[in-house]
């Protein structure tokens, strides 16, 4: 289903977007030496509930994780790049964490995933990972608007991506996103411009560029949700939700102080 939405539910996607946002940015700050991925997912879920919204992911069980999900966020280590299960785990100074959170507010979603470093060490490799999909984030944004087609935004990314010396993965990617988390048109990280869907004003996106460092082959996690880079590679992770206007973007996944 590809979902339009109306000016009224695009309001109310501002006040999610944010939301989402603004966990995150909290979620950022408190996860430091010793944080318990654990606990990231016990602050998620009180925030969510503090604010009167519903989580995406508790209840979520698609035909690619062995579902439940059962958790309130991904957290996804090192490696460990999508759909990562919260578990008993302490992070440690160097650790790349990405954390990918989705949430519902009067029947509206939102979804967005940061990637930061932990802590005072900051190695080099997972700085370019983490910038390259910050920079590819920013260029399919810049590719879309009314009439633009999913292909432009997805040869965006995989330009900033490839031209980086990543390899693209296309079984994950952005997806539609409105009264529900996940919805049509798939977006993939990389593609052909003019090719695909139109955009319309009201089409609300989740754009997600994610690499890993040396490879583009997944491997699944005894869990059932996490995916890892097949080579033990460090991964990185980051996501917007976008709604097309009539003159372009609109990114609602900022947090407040933006």
């Amino acid at each position: 289903m590809i979902e339009i939405l109306n000016p009224a539910e695009v309001a109310k996607a501002r006040v999610t977007g944010r939301l989402v946002a603004d966990i995150l940015q909290t979620l950022k700050k408190r996860a430091t030496v010793g944080t318990n991925l654990l606990e990231i997912d016990q602050w998620t879920a009180r925030m969510i509930q503090d604010a009167g919204a519903e989580s995406c992911y508790v209840d979520y069980a698609p035909s690619f994780g062995r579902g439940p999900f059962g958790h309130y966020i991904c957290t996804g280590v090192n490696d460990a790049v999508l759909h990562g299960l919260p578990h008993d785990y302490e992070l440690q100074d160097g650790d790349l964490l990405s954390l990918d959170l989705a949430v519902a507010k009067a029947g509206i979603a939102a979804d967005s995933a940061i990637s930061f470093i932990v802590g005072d060490t900051r190695p080099a490799q997972s700085v370019e990972l983490i910038t390259a999909t910050e920079r590819a984030l920013a260029a399919g944004i810049a590719a879309a608007g009314p009439g633009a087609r999913i292909g432009d935004i997805s040869h965006a990314i995989g330009t900033v991506l490839t031209d980086a010396g990543y390899q693209v993965n296309t079984e994950f990617g952005g997806h539609g996103i409105g009264s529900t988390m996940h919805q049509d048109p798939h977006v993939p990280n990389t593609g052909r411009p003019g090719r695909g869907y139109t955009l319309r004003p009201g089409l609300m996106l989740a754009l997600e560029p994610w690499i890993m460092a040396d490879t583009a082959q997944l491997t699944f996690d005894a869990d059932g949700w996490t995916l890892r880079s097949a080579t033990g590679a460090r991964s990185a992770h980051s996501e917007h939700t976008i709604v097309i206007t009539d003159d372009g973007a609109e990114i609602l996944t900022l947090p407040t102080s933006s």
